[in-house]
């Protein structure tokens, strides 16, 4: 089980990491252990999950690839009501079962609805599959925060920070005080060679911050590129956790 305690420094120069265990849940099988929730998308489809409970604030998505080698182009987005999305994440990777979609999308307590769509070519189809989460996972999004000094990242800035050698699993959260959040997040094994990327846009990045975990290759040069697209009035602060 994963300890929150295990904490991550931040410095100028980069994260200093303390030692940490790989977290469990975030993949597609721990979500819906009996594949009853999991739905294929085509491409150019979108498959949807409704929610219903008020008592809880946060779902659990997951896509992943259904054969080694095929990207993802994916969008997610969160529905409340008939006409309000109040979150869109828009999410690539080079490998979807490699490097999975993995992420946690607040609800502000309200009925929902998630939907997957696949952006990618109709040869590219994926699974997906969304629920609330359980355990561990049901806290992370206040869970690390609390355990880890954050980095701020000013509007229209860019960080990058190195990932240490042996690291299998990065999560990482960004969330405002309450304005918007409009950024991109890149995995990169190179310069300039993105693995897996995502953009979000959402009017409340504490109510909808981003929550998200990359499975990590074991290459030598994983570096983690963040760029806040907002102007310089909506900062984002940065937590992450390496495993």
């Amino acid at each position: 089980m994963l300890s929150r305690a295990e904490a991550l420094h931040v410095s100028r120069s980069g994260p200093i990491l303390a030692s940490a265990t790989t977290s469990s849940g975030w993949a597609i099988n721990d979500l819906t252990p009996d594949g009853r929730l999991m739905q294929r998308v085509e491409g150019q489809t979108r498959k949807t999950w409704t929610f219903k409970d008020y008592s809880r604030d946060r779902v659990q998505v997951a896509v992943a690839g259904t054969s080694e080698a095929r990207p993802i182009h994916s969008e997610i987005q969160l529905w409340i009501g008939p006409d309000w999305t109040p979150f869109t994440l828009k999410a690539y990777s080079e490998d979807g079962k490699k490097r999975p979609i993995q992420t946690l999308i607040g609800t502000r307590n309200k009925a929902a609805m998630i939907e997957v769509r696949n952006t990618g070519e109709y040869e590219f189809p994926f699974n997906a599959a969304s629920n609330y989460p359980k355990g561990a996972m049901a806290t992370l999004a206040e869970d690390l925060p609390a355990t880890t000094q954050g980095e701020l990242i000013q509007g229209n800035a860019l960080r990058s920070f190195n990932l240490k050698s042996g690291t299998t699993q990065l999560e990482l959260i960004l969330k405002t005080d309450g304005k918007q959040l409009n950024a991109r997040i890149e995995m990169l094994d190179g310069p300039n060679n993105p693995k897996q990327c995502y953009e979000v846009f959402t009017n409340n990045g504490e109510l909808n911050s981003l929550v998200v975990c990359f499975d990590v290759e074991q290459y030598a040069g994983n570096t983690l590129r963040i760029m806040n697209l907002a102007p310089v009035e909506f900062p984002c602060y940065c937590f992450m956790k390496e495993a």
